[in-house]
């Protein structure tokens, strides 16, 4: 991962009008303007549909800055600064013409800023306009292919395809524009920092490595759990689903950091290849293993927070007798030598108690009950928690005696946080995705074999699913942690769920 400033760029957001650029984009570029990370010759170019002119959107941007960049309030002089850097070009991404007019408009605004031509393109878009641009910059030659002159990359956003077939072609789509090395496939967990430091504590401590195998952990449980509904997405929850939107991606993401091996250097493809082994080391599943090691779930009306909430069937766009899934688990098996009889748990779901992001190691319990005559038949079992959102963090819960003359043993926890330790708010995770594409470090970026590899796994569910309706939808209230044959997933290993 980069640390580096990077050289001066152009920078092109296609959707710079869009939800995704007001909430994330240009406030993590502002963040880095302020932190003097970009260089000052560095320019930010909107493409949209809809505006009027350079000005106009420098105000719209302006009030997404004021309400959703970390730094606040925003400063005056160094919002006009930024401000500065900002510029706005009105078009149809599926007209050409328009195109050669951008390069045209980049041209100018290059040489009078003093910029080398090196460009990142951001595809803020829905996936549905992503062939289109890629196709119109190759066709107008706004495309670098060569070393040693300007350069120019792609940032793509999930999701990167619907399922295998899709996936390949979206990626020879891009391959026909960019070489691979020019290709940014973005996951905004891999940005986090818990997520980050999963490698650094991992290999970076020589107190954790030799237990991290099937040895010592019992079994591992990944979760992504949001208390919000669909939030006005129902159009898309309806063609995807909580399986495309958080488990092919985010999970799946968090899982490989978790198994892989130690890379032979901490450089992109390096990292990057053990990911890859990750989940070709993943055992396929017959459409009967499908149906017993997953389980779906949809939302019903419910309370979060002490506040009622209606249930999916009820949100907009949703169809009133929806089979779309917004809770989703599954059980894997990593079939390696370090993992090989350790299940990994992995559950995602809307409408949860409370939002969190979290990985569990749980450890073996001893072999003996050493404690038993105490009235303790059973220790709790060690558990290491690396949580990723909200409150990024690492927690160990190890047994302890209590203070007495009598021999009780409770669970106690070690906790670190991060905002409590190091008492400066963290950078968000478009920050540091942003300022390595800049730089050209692929490490926290999806490689297409890593896409189509996790597709390769994703899509036989997905058919299965499709082929065996769920007949119980809806099967859990709003404001509770899932289906019961969730529950039932892990009892029947003798295991159960943590609750965060």
């Amino acid at each position: 991962m980069s640390t580096a400033a990077p050289n001066p760029a152009t920078i092109v957001i296609f959707g710079g009008s869009g939800d995704l650029s007001k909430r994330k984009l240009v406030p993590a570029l502002y963040e880095l303007h302020r932190e003097k990370q970009l260089p000052p010759e560095t320019a930010i170019v909107a493409y949209a549909r809809t505006g009027e002119s350079d000005e106009t959107y420098r105000a719209e941007m302006k009030a997404a800055v004021s309400e959703f960049a970390r730094t606040k309030p925003v400063d005056g002089a160094e919002w006009d600064a930024f401000a500065s850097r900002l510029f706005f070009f009105r078009g149809d991404l599926n007209v050409p013409k328009r195109f050669a007019e951008l390069k045209e408009r980049l041209q100018t605004l290059e040489a009078a800023r003093g910029l080398p031509g090196n460009r990142l393109y951001y595809l803020a878009i829905p996936p549905s306009a992503i062939e289109a641009v890629i196709r119109n910059l190759g066709e107008a030659a706004m495309v670098y292919k060569v070393d040693g002159g300007p350069w120019s990359r792609v940032i793509v956003e999930k999701p990167f395809g619907r399922d295998l077939e899709t996936a390949h072609a979206l990626n020879d789509d891009i391959a026909s524009v960019f070489r691979e090395r020019q290709v940014f496939r973005i996951d905004h967990y891999l940005g986090k920092e818990t997520t980050q430091n999963i490698l650094v504590f991992r290999l970076g401590n020589g107190l954790f490595e030799p237990l991290w195998n099937r040895r010592y952990v019992d079994h591992v449980q990944i979760t992504v759990a949001e208390s919000i509904g669909v939030e006005g997405r129902g159009k898309f929850y309806e063609e995807a689903g909580i399986f495309r939107d958080i488990i092919q991606n985010h999970v799946l993401q968090l899982l490989c950091l978790v198994a892989m091996e130690p890379p032979v250097a901490f450089e992109p493809n390096a990292v990057r290849d053990e990911k890859v082994k990750v989940l070709r080391s993943i055992r396929p599943q017959t459409p009967e293993e499908i149906l017993a090691d997953t389980v779906r779930g949809q939302y019903g009306p419910g309370a979060i927070a002490g506040q009622p909430v209606f249930g999916y069937r009820s949100e907009k766009d949703v169809h009133p007798m929806s089979l779309r899934e917004t809770y989703a688990a599954w059980k894997l098996q990593v079939e390696n030598w370090r993992w090989a009889g350790v299940p990994f748990y992995l559950r995602a779901g809307k409408r949860m108690p409370r939002r969190v992001t979290e990985i569990a190691i749980q450890f073996r319990t001893p072999p003996i009950a050493f404690f038993r005559k105490t009235g303790m038949a059973r220790q709790e079992p060690n558990t290491l928690i690396l949580r990723i959102q909200p409150d990024e963090g690492i927690a160990l819960k190890f047994g302890a005696k209590q203070p007495g003359t009598s021999m009780k043993i409770d669970t106690v926890t070690m906790n670190f946080k991060y905002s409590e330790f190091f008492g400066t708010s963290q950078p968000e995770a478009y920050e540091r995705l942003l300022m390595d594409a800049l730089n050209g470090d692929s490490t926290l970026f999806a490689r297409r074999d890593e896409v189509e590899a996790a597709w390769e796994l994703v899509t036989p569910v997905l058919d299965a699913w499709r082929d065996n309706p769920p007949p119980d939808h809806p099967n859990y209230d709003a404001g509770t942690w899932g289906p019961e044959a969730a529950v039932a997933l892990l009892a029947r290993d003798g295991r159960r769920w943590r609750r965060p």
